[in-house]
């Protein structure tokens, strides 16, 4: 049997790569000039690198914090291109499409259930206010036989890469690295 796989993508801010300010889209010039405008409304300049990330939604992560929060990411079929996949899984998660730019790929690792998840990282921007996430189905409570719809995440947030090492699964905590190494140059 072949190992499941998924594809997501890191979004970040408030980093150099490549030449390419991070700091995202909608940053006027005062806000540049601002450090304390960082996070008023989601978007503008910060001075650290911080990434967007997903706490899981559903009734088993909902009263858990640290190692409750992931890239977004999903599953993707073996006729579908991983990037593509990426692209397509970050609209499904947060209900918003990925900024535009040039993805920077942070490889692979295999997850502790055998899922192998890819994931690339994107300089970008957007405000968490805005996601709308889609849901799923489950039996709830368990062996009730009543489904009842969950999202898919229930909030997202920016976070410098400390913060985010606290609260990522565990095993997706190798694309901090990753993303930090590529940063550094």
């Amino acid at each position: 049997m072949t190992a499941k796989r998924s594809a997501g993508i890191l979004l970040f801010r408030g980093a150099e790569t490549a030449g390419a300010e991070a700091t995202g889209a909608g940053a006027t010039g005062a806000e540049a000039a601002d450090p304390a405008a960082v996070g008023r409304a989601g978007t503008g300049p910060v001075s650290a690198p911080q990434v967007l990330l997903a706490h899981m939604g559903g009734p088993f992560w909902a009263r858990k914090d640290e190692r409750a929060w992931s890239i977004p990411k999903g599953e993707y079929e073996p006729d579908e291109a991983p990037e593509a996949a990426a692209r397509r899984e970050f609209q499904e998660e947060l209900g918003l499409p990925p900024p535009p730019g040039d993805l920077l790929a942070l490889g692979s690792v295999q997850q502790t259930g055998g899922k192998v998840v890819t994931v690339w990282a994107l300089a970008g921007d957007l405000d968490p206010r805005q996601i709308t996430p889609g849901t799923f189905e489950m039996e709830w409570p368990r062996g009730s036989g009543r489904l009842q719809a969950f999202p898919e995440i229930d909030r997202v947030a920016w976070l410098d890469l400390a913060q985010a090492r606290t609260k990522i699964v565990a095993r997706q905590e190798v694309f901090l690295d990753r993303l930090e190494e590529r940063l550094r140059g």
